[in-house]
């Protein structure tokens, strides 16, 4: 095929159909012209990619189709249906590429804080640096516990959910530095690490895991894979592999920022747990038990339901029409 020659042939009937498409009002005779603009483009659209593929003619038609096809059905797409396939689809398909980069940062931010914890504890004159040894006291027999305990329980729920959630955003929105996650993730892990020399300092290190473990493990995995996309963001400029770095950051950034979704909704569960689970008198297996199951859920979500809908074809990136059209390069 020709194809210089084929768009110069139909050119006039494609941009007539976008025309009608575009109209506020169409007359009963605009309506019948533009069905069949709408079946014969079909046609010439099916031979273009047949014979020739992706090019940026066929992607000039669908659009005008697309545009037509929505004017004559009168069909917006399904905000329930758009709901099942965001988070059916788009969202696991997004935390499953980036499932092991998760991993990665999930040993370096333990080990981060692993260091300055036996750092701290090993070396007593850098405790002092924190402030007098009273201070420290007060905070590790009083303040560390009663901290989860001194608001109401819907208030401190909401608190540390939206502090939470605003610093994952940050994570993901500011993940094209290659900086910021990395900043916020180090000066997470030092100050845990601290806090858990300074529990020891004064024995009551069992009482911070017992209180840190029903939503933290899902709180800070959730950090850990707002880290992730973050970075995979600043990487798709950096290594864009075939796409240019514009396509790159383009398709990646939609995809991962989609995380930020999910990532709100995690930690509303873990502030649900923090607010409402932490604080009650129960056993602490039980607590601990409640915190463990969320994450395992969210696993699955990631690991299981992510692989489904990856080998389906899903990216995470949002349907072809919402993105845009694609122009075509050479690799």
């Amino acid at each position: 095929m020709d194809l210089d020659a084929y768009s110069a042939a139909h050119r006039a009937e494609w941009d007539r159909l976008a025309v009608l498409a575009g109209k506020r009002r169409l007359s009963g005779r605009d309506a019948d012209e533009l069905i069949d603009l709408y079946q014969s483009a079909s046609a010439h659209l099916a031979e273009i990619k047949a014979t020739v593929g992706e090019t940026v003619q066929g992607d000039h038609i669908s659009l005008a189709l697309a545009k037509a096809r929505v004017r004559f059905t009168g069909a917006p797409t399904n905000p329930l249906r758009q709901l099942t396939l965001f988070f059916a689809n788009q969202l696991p398909a997004a935390l499953y590429r980036i499932r092991w980069s998760s991993l990665v940062i999930t040993v370096l931010f333990g080990a981060v804080a692993t260091a300055f914890g036996v750092w701290f504890t090993v070396n007593p004159g850098l405790l002092d640096l924190l402030g007098p040894e009273d201070l420290r006291r007060e905070y590790a027999e009083q303040e560390f516990v009663s901290y989860y305990s001194e608001s109401s329980s819907g208030g401190f729920t909401g608190q540390v959910w939206t502090n939470n959630a605003w610093l994952t955003a940050q994570c993901v929105m500011f993940g094209i530095t290659g900086v910021y996650p990395v900043y916020l993730l180090f000066v997470n892990a030092q100050g845990l690490g601290i806090s858990a020399a300074v529990m020891n300092e004064f024995d009551r290190l069992d009482q911070f895991f017992l209180y840190i473990s029903p939503h933290g493990q899902l709180e800070l995995y959730s950090i850990f894979v707002a880290g992730a996309a973050g970075l995979l963001i600043f990487w798709s400029w950096v290594a864009p592999g075939a796409r240019t770095r514009r396509q790159a950051l383009a398709e990646d950034g939609r995809a991962f920022f989609t995380i930020v979704v999910g990532l709100a909704l995690s930690l509303l569960v873990s502030g649900v747990i923090e607010g409402f689970v932490t604080r009650q008198d129960w056993p602490w297996p039980l607590k601990i038990g409640i915190g463990t199951f969320a994450l395992a859920a969210f696993l699955f979500y990631q690991w299981v339901v992510g692989r489904r809908a990856a080998r389906a074809g899903e990216t995470g990136d949002v349907l072809e029409f919402d993105a845009g059209a694609k122009v075509p390069i050479s690799a």
